[in-house]
């Protein structure tokens, strides 16, 4: 970035030592004029009217026609001899609170950048006005030409902001201001209502210029020699046949709008949340139903093994069982007699 400007902040005593950039830049594609024949390019020349002849940039002056016609000349000798004590200042009039300023003052920005030596009075100065909350209106003198300013903070940066002279705004002139125009209570009430409805945060990232990019891609078109296709022209829709229709349709399509974006912004969330929590009840049904499994898995070896523990106890009792019967039966039945053998 190169400096465009050098001087000094004029603070009171305090003088602070800086350099001006250019803030801002057209972003424009830059075109040349050619011939259409051939694409040589068209050169101008300096020519005096009266004789015909080439004038050198040297002796181009300036000259302040009058309404009859004749021509008063100003050489640079002349200019030079001007008043104009801010050629190398900033100098600081006064401080206000920055909501007075009126944004059709406003001309050019310029970033101002100290000089080593006055880093330390012009981090004072930029804190102090970023407290305040006010902004220091200053006179300076750009390309010879004397003009209000103002100084801000931003982004850490002081910015120059050259304004216009109050008789540099013009005064507006139309009939209908003049015109006793009635509008009804709820057509205020709709186009408050749209309004709510559009209203959100400025980013300035989120706009392109479409009308550029479209004339780069024609230039690129050119020189790679591939036709252009020119897009289709979406078919009007039925106008509004009042202004209450108009600002119903308005408020209809801004509030679809939105609604469509937010489902665009909760609809990635949510898609994923219902995945996971999908797998996860899968995840635990399924868990669970190995846990039930193994439960009665369990449960059956588990009763499957107390049966067979308790068979031979079973069999062990039903042999008591006949034990006892059978000396029952023994104690009840008479004993056998014994034969006597004869001597």
């Amino acid at each position: 970035m190169r400096s465009m400007w050098k001087g000094a902040i004029s603070f009171g005593l305090v003088m602070i030592p800086v350099k001006l950039y250019a803030a801002t830049e057209q972003k424009d594609i830059a075109f040349r004029q050619v011939h259409r024949e051939d694409g040589g390019r068209i050169r101008f020349r300096r020519v005096c009217s009266i004789d015909g002849e080439e004038v050198p940039y040297e002796d181009v002056a300036k000259g302040y026609e009058l309404p009859t016609g004749e021509m008063v000349v100003l050489t640079d000798e002349d200019m030079a001899d001007l008043p104009l004590p801010s050629t190398r200042s900033i100098e600081v009039l006064h401080f206000m609170p920055e909501e007075q300023l009126d944004p059709i003052l406003l001309n050019r920005s310029y970033f101002v950048e100290p000089e080593s030596s006055g880093a330390r009075a012009y981090v004072l100065l930029r804190d102090s006005l970023e407290r305040s909350g006010k902004v220091a209106v200053t006179l300076v003198a750009l390309r010879q030409r004397e003009t209000l300013a103002t100084l801000r903070t931003r982004d850490g940066l002081l910015v120059l902001e050259t304004l216009l002279w109050p008789d540099e705004v013009r005064t507006p002139d139309f009939s209908f201001l003049d015109d006793d125009i009635q509008v009804r209570s709820q057509e205020l009430k709709m186009a408050s209502s749209l309004i709510e409805s559009m209203t959100e945060d400025f980013d300035p990232a989120a706009y392109h210029d479409g009308y550029r990019e479209a004339l780069q891609e024609l230039v690129d078109a050119k020189i790679e020699g591939r036709e252009v296709t020119q897009p289709e022209v979406a078919a009007s829709e039925e106008e509004p046949t009042s202004l209450a229709d108009a600002l119903k349709a308005s408020l209809d399509e801004a509030r679809t709008g939105r609604a469509r974006t937010a489902a665009a912004k909760d609809g990635g969330p949510k898609s994923g949340a219902a995945d996971t929590s999908a797998a996860s009840d899968g995840a635990a049904k399924t868990g669970a139903a190995k846990t039930a499994a193994g439960r009665s898995g369990a449960a059956k070896t588990g009763t499957a093994k107390a049966e067979t523990a308790k068979t031979p106890a079973a069999k062990s009792n039903q042999r008591s069982a006949a034990k006892q019967q059978a000396k029952e039966a023994e104690t009840a039945s008479p004993p056998p007699r014994t034969r006597r053998r004869a001597s």
